[in-house]
């Protein structure tokens, strides 16, 4: 059973289609004609037990036909009348050798629902048997009447051959053979072209994917027709393969984007450590100050590319796209632990901060991140002895900065990989942070706004859904 199965399974899909088609329409058509069969021959056989049970028994003379065919005398089939289509016998509770008129039929081997017929047992009978030259009959055995009453221990078995029967359902059976046959082998067909007709958009689909495997060309799209389950496997494939190419041009963008932005630093760095080696083989000694500037820019400048490559660190991880761990935090507590990070970057700043309680479910390390990125922003933006507000009511920390402020027109753009704007080029950054940001608070089902202050700089507006008291599991 294996190995049919095994070769099945390794037929096209379009055949094994058409196979179980057919064979399903075969099993149909082979229930179909067994009922039509059996029920033509049930309805058959009761009419041919109808017409012996109207045979009148009564008018024969039964005692004289059981005296002669114990005498040994044969009786003519109806003298002067037409042949008798009937076999009749004479049947007595003790019968062993039938007693058959007209002599001329096969006697019929008389049956013990026969007898007990004879002995009064029973009023009638009806059975199929063999008569004595192999003809198969239908035999029907009842009393016998002398006037109104019944003359016990005689019966009469009247029989017909069941030719009457076998011949119609013999033809009926060659008749439902042929439209079994044809049924099948239409069904087939019809399966087959089926198949090809169903499985058209498949292979559609098929060509497409090898296309694609073969090319790389993700701007192939299949034409959806209609609303069923081919036109939505269409519809996915053609999303899956936008998306493959969404994510290709962004990551494309990302190398090219990480390349202008980190060679920016590598030629600086490049030509200042090439100006300390010169001045060592040289034996020119660099003045003190232009030495100590050098190395400063030395130092500031590895610190940015470290950064940088932090960002692409974190914007490059395989789980980049899936949050974290989710544990309640306090949004006001790792407000606190920022700011105490932020305020020796720029301690000449004045940094105020009214936070009130609000737990929220996010990962912890990355809502820091975020927090310390926006606060940075706001440090590197804001002038020397500048203030910054740092606010925090019902779910909304606020950072409000005394910068110059982001023109209206390139607010849309803030939250882009590597977009800064053309006024902060010279100021260190990658910009990725606030990319990094809004990846994190929408992580946590928040929202991130900027927009201009109403006094001048820049507001800065992180909304994450909490509340003021944390849940009893998390004290």
């Amino acid at each position: 059973m294996t190995g049919p199965l095994r070769r099945f399974r390794a037929l096209p899909l379009r055949s094994r289609l058409a196979i179980l088609v057919a064979t399903a329409v075969a099993v149909a058509v082979a229930a179909v004609a067994l009922a039509c069969w059996l029920t033509t021959r049930d309805r058959l056989i009761e009419q041919l037990d109808s017409s012996l049970r109207q045979v009148n028994v009564d008018r024969l003379d039964v005692e004289n036909l059981n005296t002669a065919c114990l005498q040994g005398v044969p009786q003519d089939n109806n003298p002067g009348g037409p042949e008798i289509p009937y076999t009749i016998q004479v049947v007595t509770p003790t019968s062993t050798k039938p007693c058959t008129w007209p002599a001329t039929k096969s006697a019929i081997p008389v049956q013990s629902a026969d007898r007990a017929v004879a002995a009064g047992e029973r009023q009638d009978a009806v059975h199929t048997t063999e008569a004595k030259d192999g003809v198969k009959m239908r035999v029907y055995t009842s009393v016998v009447h002398i006037g109104p009453l019944v003359r016990p221990g005689l019966a009469v078995s009247v029989a017909l051959p069941m030719e009457q029967v076998t011949a119609p359902l013999n033809q009926l059976a060659v008749v439902l053979l042929m439209v079994s046959g044809i049924g099948v082998i239409g069904a087939g067909a019809a399966g087959l072209w089926v198949a090809r007709a169903a499985l058209r958009p498949v292979d559609e689909l098929t060509e497409a994917v090898e296309h694609v495997a073969r090319t790389e060309d993700l701007t192939l799209r299949i034409p959806v027709e209609g609303e069923d389950e081919i036109a939505r496997l269409s519809r996915s494939f053609n999303s899956m393969t936008a998306s493959l190419a969404t994510s290709r041009d962004r990551q494309a963008q990302l190398i090219a984007d990480a390349g202008h932005e980190l060679r920016t630093p590598l030629t600086s760095l490049r030509t200042n450590v090439e100006l300390l080696a010169r001045s060592d083989e040289t034996g020119r000694p660099i003045p003190p100050d232009d030495r100590k500037a050098l190395m400063k820019s030395v130092t500031a400048q590895m610190t940015e590319l470290a950064a940088l490559i932090g960002d692409l660190q974190e914007l490059a991880r395989p789980d980049a796209a899936q949050p974290g761990p989710l544990q309640v935090v306090g949004l006001h507590d790792i407000a606190s632990t920022a700011l105490e990070r932020v305020r020796l970057r720029g301690p000449e700043l004045t940094i105020t901060a009214d936070l009130e309680p609000w737990y929220v479910r996010a990962e912890p390390a990355a809502l820091e991140r975020a927090v310390v990125n926006v606060l940075d922003n706001a440090v590197k933006f804001s002038p020397q002895h500048g203030t910054i507000a740092v606010a925090l009511y019902g779910g909304e920390l606020t950072v409000l900065d005394q910068g110059p402020g982001i023109p209206a027109e390139e607010l849309p753009y803030v939250f882009e990989r590597f977009w800064r704007s053309p006024s902060a080029r010279q100021l260190p950054g990658s910009g990725l942070g606030l990319s990094i940001v809004a990846r994190t608070v929408h992580q946590a089902g928040g929202e991130i706004v900027l927009r201009p202050a109403p006094t001048g700089g820049t507001e800065a507006s992180i909304r994450l859904p909490g509340a003021p008291q944390p849940p009893p599991e998390n004290p």
